[in-house]
């Protein structure tokens, strides 16, 4: 009688070693309040401080009327309520930026991605799988990761006599492919806040510079003679903080954005070619 062997639904019933790491994404909603708040206190206690006018609002409140700022940068409190809203903005691109920049530099582990993938390849050459899975737990980063699920799986397929070649292959790809879809969201959380920030940032400058022409515009038109043009030269310039602040925070935006997406780029090609390494060294050697 004819040799049978099990049917290519047994590969996915294998157990898997992948398993999912749940970590909370509460930055996503406390960072932004966060910056509200912290961009309204930069702007009213800190450009809004009296010391920095020479006729201050002695009322105070929540939007005091000072007048005749002592320097360049204090202008920016005339600027409107958009001011501080632009400021909320800067402090959450910055905020973001940090941590893409932990988040990524953690995934993409120690040393150079290709020297490392070379090493396994070496490793599975001579057929030492265990000193493959230790140079995953140096690389420590997403490929180390991917990696080390795919040699564990590789590892418990050379043992795997009831399985033909092509099962076996399956198995380790599938597996590969479950590490990497844990894998890759993290590299890509929270990127939304910057591509976000690129557009409206912009937006919002360009909102408080025509608030700004309608007030200077309005004094314009209820003054008279020399104080007409001082009023509408003061109105203009303290607009055009408001465009300077929104395209400044639009462009770090922007750059570090496609910094973090080039960076998570190399990181993910890293994987897929770690999941070639392992099928068609496995194909190669254990037919």
């Amino acid at each position: 009688m004819a040799e049978t062997r099990p049917a290519a639904s047994a590969v996915s019933k294998s157990s898997t070693s992948v398993q999912p790491v749940r970590k909370s994404n509460s930055i996503s909603w406390i960072a932004p309040v966060l910056c509200i708040i912290g961009g309204f206190v930069i702007w009213r206690f800190v450009l809004g401080n009296p010391s920095n006018f020479t006729n201050p609002d002695p009322a105070g409140g929540f939007w005091p009327k000072h007048q005749g700022p002592k320097g360049g940068l204090v202008r920016m409190y005339e600027g409107g309520i958009i001011v501080p809203i632009l400021i909320a903005t800067f402090l959450t691109a910055v905020v973001f930026v940090i941590e893409r920049f932990l988040t990524v530099s953690k995934a993409s582990g120690a040393g150079n991605i290709a020297e490392f993938i070379r090493k396994v390849q070496y490793h599975l050459a001579n057929k030492n799988v265990d000193q493959a899975i230790t140079e995953c737990d140096k690389q420590k980063g997403s490929v180390g990761n991917v990696m080390k699920a795919g040699l564990r799986k590789y590892k418990e397929m050379i043992g795997a006599g009831e399985l033909s070649t092509e099962q076996k292959v399956l198995s380790i790809q599938k597996e590969v492919e479950e590490a990497t879809a844990l894998e890759l969201p993290m590299l890509e959380k929270n990127l939304v806040f910057l591509s976000t920030i690129a557009t409206v940032a912009t937006l919002l400058g360009l909102l408080g510079t025509v608030l700004g022409m309608i007030t200077a515009f309005a004094a314009l038109g209820e003054e008279g003679g020399g104080n007409a043009a001082a009023e509408l030269s003061r109105g203009i310039a303290e607009a055009l903080y408001n465009t300077a602040l929104g395209i400044g925070t639009s462009a770090i935006a922007v750059i570090m954005y496609n910094v973090f997406t080039t960076k998570i780029d190399s990181i993910t090609y890293g994987i897929d070619e770690s999941g070639f390494t392992l099928t068609q060294s496995f194909a190669s050697l254990y037919k």
